[in-house]
């Protein structure tokens, strides 16, 4: 019973930290920014470029990670039921690899979204 209001507790003191230094220190930057006498103007975008929305990229990576989940575990089933490759192995293995490959491709399409923005 313990153990678990511990781990309830740490997880959301986890969550807090992770905000407050965030916030903080970002805050922390700007007054020193200011400080030096540097323009507000640096703290708003710039309305010439185009930006694609966070949740559009969130989603886009999302997506690309259950699917390639999906696709980790269909090749873990072909590896076991066909070729007999344990099955200890193959789910952890090929499931942790296509989430990587999946993660990775991710990564590329929204660096490329980015630069179609931007032009």
């Amino acid at each position: 019973m313990v153990g678990e209001i511990l781990m309830f507790l740490s997880f959301f003191l986890m969550i807090f930290g992770v905000f407050y230094l965030f916030f903080s220190t970002r805050n922390k930057e700007r007054l020193a920014l200011i400080e030096k006498g540097v323009d507000a103007s640096v703290f708003i975008p710039d309305k010439t470029q185009k930006s694609i929305s966070f949740f559009k990229i969130v989603v886009l990576n999302f997506s690309l990670l259950l699917m390639a989940i999906g696709l980790g575990i269909f090749i873990a089933s072909i590896l076991h039921y066909n070729l007999g490759v344990d099955e200890d192995v193959a789910y952890p293995g090929t499931i942790f690899l296509m989430a990587g490959a999946g993660l990775f491709a991710g990564f590329y399409l929204t660096k490329r979204l980015e630069e179609e923005s931007n032009y």
